[in-house]
């Protein structure tokens, strides 16, 4: 199964670096390094096995812009998934950067019009505090030029994990039938007798779904559903950021992140593979729960969660 996502915005907007940092496990103090992307780089990335994500990261100097609004028009802007369009924050040529987003949006109206839209106002870690009234005010501006159109604006920075919700949000509208997963899951939980439990995607850690259905995941007439109670909104972002930085972390002395548990005074934490593609965090209170019944309930349920997953690509 594959789905065609479209990666677009200025030229050192920032969309090589939040890729390199999604797909390729790379820190963010490599991201100095890469180079401006010239015209097209196609990258097929392999997601939860059996979904190919057919990545499209498009270059941003204006004359490339030009051309794929011309001459590769029908090219590019047909049959997409996904497009995420991304605006730098401090973009001294913000009128431009509009103008080019209006096009794009009409051609891809017309050629896809049935494809999401996520636009990402990127480098808010340059933006001095308080950063919200800053985001907030390019949000309605962006939401005035697509009136009528839904789409799903969010402020990100591949410092800390704003880029990890924003892709979540992503990658979770590819996956058919993701409800189905966070229905099941919800039961794994009970059977465990745990305060939540989440599914992350193997090689990005993206969340995929969790046991309480992700206030941040669920998307109601293009907005986000704010969450409110005890827990912390940005944990399961905050939670991919980390591991994926203790991945690498075992990279560099040359040994092979398996497994994680923790066991603190207030809770216990099992990480460890649900399936071939993905892992699943659980989290209990009760400290009667030993982390080998935990364990022992994953590999009980890999069997039907491989199922589940292969049912919802094949859908």
């Amino acid at each position: 199964m594959k789905r065609k996502v479209l990666l677009m915005g200025a030229s050192g907007s920032g969309k090589t670096s939040m890729r390199s940092l999604i797909f390729s496990n790379n820190p963010a103090s490599l991201t100095a390094r890469l180079g401006a992307t010239i015209d097209v780089e196609q990258n097929h990335v392999r997601f939860l096995g059996d979904l190919i994500l057919n990545l499209w990261d498009l270059g941003g100097q204006d004359s490339f812009m030009d051309s794929y609004l011309t001459t590769q028009r029908t090219t590019i802007f047909s049959q997409v998934g996904v497009m995420i369009y991304v605006f730098d924050v401090e973009s001294r040529d913000m009128e431009k950067d509009t103008e080019y987003f209006r096009d794009c949006m009409a051609s891809l109206r017309q050629y896809s019009p049935d494809a999401a839209v996520f636009l990402l106002v990127h480098k808010m870690d340059l933006v001095r505090e308080p950063r919200q009234p800053v985001f907030l005010k390019r949000k309605q501006e962006l939401e005035e030029i697509t009136a009528g159109i839904k789409v799903h604006v969010f402020g990100t920075s591949i410092y800390d994990e704003t880029l990890y919700k924003a892709w979540s949000n992503i990658v979770h509208t590819l996956i058919p039938n993701a409800a189905i997963l966070s229905k099941h899951l919800s039961t794994f939980a009970a059977a465990c007798n745990a305060a939540e439990v989440i599914l992350f995607e193997r090689t990005t850690f993206l969340v995929i779904a969790t046991s309480s259905g992700p206030p941040n995941l669920a998307l109601e007439d293009g907005e986000e559903v704010v969450e409110t109670g005890p827990l912390h909104p940005k944990r399961y972002e905050r939670t991919s950021e980390l591991i994926k930085a203790f991945k690498h972390s075992c990279t560099r002395v040359r040994e092979e992140f398996r497994a994680l548990e923790m066991e603190l005074y207030d809770f216990t934490a099992v990480l460890d593979e649900m399936t071939r593609n993905t892992y699943v965090l659980i989290i209990v209170h009760d400290p009667t729960i030993e982390t080998a019944a935990l364990k022992l309930n994953i590999r009980f349920a890999r069997k039907k969660f491989e199922e589940l997953q292969s049912d919802s690509l094949i859908s």
